[in-house]
């Protein structure tokens, strides 16, 4: 029997086209919420609107994550269309860099920070700006178990998934008691892109306690906990999600 935690309530998703987010938006809608979708590619976007149940559930607005003037945008359309919003999951993440720090390109790295961590600052302002700060409501940021410690070839993005945890504890902090902030850290994911990271899949997910690699649902599960009113005495937690990977010392 699926729940109603969200009956009533408006919930905006970044990313929410494929993968995480898009599993984020369906879990969020499936139990009640009206959800704002927000991606670049308009006709990806639009299949998930169609996925979620159309108009009268989703709305999606196409756009650049990382691009201010869009999120105000995108907030402003969001309370206009659906009357209020509750929930703000900053889920949208790139890297294009992989490889050690040393050879870098120092513009991918620039831009792996403005979407990944700046981008979810400006979501978390415009949202509290337009709406959160005189009403309340919850944001969850999609962080990565790789921001927890070093790893291979992820230097860059896990840096920026190291400050997006910090960022999370700082506007738990400041936005309290009306808004709660958390973040969850998935490790390796089953989605287009992570697909790098489980090419051998028979020895890597070998790694992992309970001997698989995570789902996009397993994810949103955690997004939707930490979003409902089961944890409203949680706030500035960095919820790990990833299959027991850390209990073995690894990434």
């Amino acid at each position: 029997m699926v729940s109603a935690r969200f009956a009533g309530r408006v919930a905006l998703v970044t990313g929410a086209s494929r993968g995480i987010g898009r599993a984020i938006a369906a879990r969020l809608a499936a139990e009640g919420a009206r959800v704002v979708v927000t991606a670049r590619k308009p006709d990806s976007l639009a299949a998930t609107v169609d996925e979620l149940g159309g108009p009268a559930t989703a709305l999606g607005i196409t756009g650049r994550a990382d691009d201010p003037e869009y999120t105000h945008a995108a907030v402003t359309t969001a309370i206009e269309y659906f009357g209020r919003l509750d929930v703000l999951v900053s889920n949208v993440g790139i890297n294009p860099a992989f490889g050690p720090l040393e050879g870098v390109d120092l513009a991918a790295v620039r831009k792996i920070f403005e979407v990944n961590v700046l981008a979810a600052l400006t979501w978390a302002r415009t949202a509290h700006e337009a709406w959160l700060g005189e009403h309340g409501g919850t944001i969850v940021n999609v962080a990565s178990a790789a921001g927890l410690r070093p790893s291979a070839g992820l230097g860059a993005y896990g840096a920026s998934k190291a400050a997006l945890a910090y960022l999370t504890g700082q506007l738990a902090l400041e936005l309290a008691p009306g808004i709660r902030v958390n973040a969850v850290l998935p490790a390796v994911v089953r989605t287009a892109f992570a697909a790098p990271l489980y090419a051998e899949e028979e020895t890597t997910a070998a790694r992992y306690p309970l001997g698989r690699f995570g789902t996009p649902e397993d994810v949103a599960s955690a997004v939707a906990f930490l979003a409902s009113d089961e944890a409203a005495w949680i706030t500035g937690h960095l919820l790990v999600v990833d299959g027991g990977l850390m209990v073995t010392g690894g990434v």
